[in-house]
């Protein structure tokens, strides 16, 4: 302990730094996990797969832009023909001018082309992730286990037409990895930062008497 000087933190700066190093650390989290999307994108592959839909557990994917716009990507789960497997399909987007809206999906068996990516795009989402019909996020593992359907990878991008009214014109990556791995960098030295003020701030000097 420096001399002259005793350890008194007080509540409500301990408070503030664990609230400031979370929200500091969730946000290196997401960046990092946004590079680890790039990174795949760029191994990403093309491929072809035939099955039918399930649309009752289509989920969509809310605070999703393009140009500007908000708007759900269309996530439907699709039964491999002759399988019991299932392969979660990013249909395309559609705007968001409906909090409920209806989805037209292709019935019968259908052919898909598209690009195979380990998981979907994640959004920074705050508090627990839901599991309504909208949502932010979906994990893979999790939406199998809420579903028991037998869901395997890759997820699909989907790039071949359908009569089912959603723009499949994605995005491109404005920049690559690198720049996230140096923004998850910055927010995880914020945390540091936060938690090193929190403990400075808390000494204090001790009266000669």
């Amino acid at each position: 302990m420096l001399r002259g000087y005793s350890f008194h933190p007080r509540g409500w700066a301990l408070a503030l730094a664990a609230a400031g190093c979370a929200a500091f650390i969730a946000l290196g989290n997401w960046q990092s996990r946004r590079a680890d999307e790039k990174r795949a994108a760029a191994r990403a592959e093309h491929v072809t797969v035939t099955g039918q839909f399930v649309p009752e557990r289509t989920v969509l994917l809310g605070n999703r832009l393009r140009r500007g716009r908000p708007g759900y990507e269309v996530v439907t789960p699709l039964r491999v023909a002759g399988s019991q497997r299932h392969v979660l399909v990013n249909r395309g987007w559609l705007p968001a001018v409906s909090s409920d809206p209806q989805i037209r999906t292709p019935a019968g068996e259908v052919r898909i082309e598209g690009i195979a990516l380990e998981r979907l795009p994640h959004v920074l989402e705050a508090g627990a992730p839901s599991k309504g019909r909208v949502r932010q996020n979906l994990e893979r593992a999790a939406f199998a286990a809420e579903t028991g359907l037998q869901i395997e990878p890759p997820v699909i991008e989907q790039l071949s037409p359908a009569d089912d009214g959603l723009s499949r014109d994605w995005p491109r990556a404005e920049f690559g990895p690198e720049r996230h791995q140096s923004y998850a960098l910055q927010w995880y030295s914020l945390a540091a930062l936060s938690v090193a003020l929190f403990v400075i701030l808390s000494f204090r000097r001790v009266s000669q008497n």
